[in-house]
């Protein structure tokens, strides 16, 4: 594990992860290279997606008190975390890293609760900061089809990334999140969070 402090989250303060808090990039902590065997650490920040799901859930929880959730791209567990926090019945997480796993477990600890290791038949799907590259968009958007198909609520929190497909969600409500300039060139980003469209629409 990289060495990490325990602090809150810029947009939702009432949780705290443990977080790279140098000034350094995602891939100043790969030596500067992206290696397809060892996926980078994005658990180890709080990316805007991710804050802005947290927020949204925990200004409202009915969105998730009492159901099922599910935390795709978990990175962080900052949305999971936030979900149990708001009262769902269980939220379970999943990522492409299990380094990313084993923080968001470690994450939901230090905020007094507990993450599922998996749910059937999730009820809410949320996904933070998906959207990030042309070969990762597609393969989400089936993923998350599927999941609205079976009959899930899918919310993704999104700061424009880019290859997000904007015509299969409605926009919900946008925040403007802080977030490490280190990492993102900015210090804020303007992210939206969308609920994906049913399969009529």
């Amino acid at each position: 594990m990289l060495p990490t402090t325990l602090s809150p989250v810029p947009l939702a303060p009432e949780l705290s992860l443990y977080l790279v808090t140098q000034p350094v990039g995602l891939f100043d902590l790969t030596g500067g290279e992206f290696r397809s065997d060892q996926p980078p650490p994005f658990w180890a920040f709080a990316w805007a997606g991710g804050q802005a799901l947290a927020r949204f859930l925990l200004d409202h929880p009915h969105e998730v008190t009492g159901r099922r959730v599910l935390d795709v791209a978990t990175g962080s567990g900052v949305a999971a975390i936030a979900a149990a926090h708001a009262g769902a019945a269980a939220v379970a997480c999943t990522d492409i890293d299990p380094a990313a796993v084993e923080a968001a477990h470690r994450n939901a600890g230090a905020n007094g609760l507990s993450l599922a290791g998996e749910v059937d038949l999730p009820q809410v799907v949320l996904a933070g900061d998906v959207f990030y590259s042309p070969a990762v968009a597609p393969r989400m958007v089936a993923q998350l089809r599927g999941f609205r198909d079976a009959g899930a609520t899918v919310l993704v929190g999104d700061p424009g990334r880019g290859f997000f497909p904007e015509r299969l969600f409605d926009l919900v409500t946008e925040y403007v999140v802080p977030v490490p300039a280190a990492l993102e060139d900015t210090e804020t980003l303007v992210t939206g969070i969308w609920r994906m469209r049913s399969s009529r629409n």
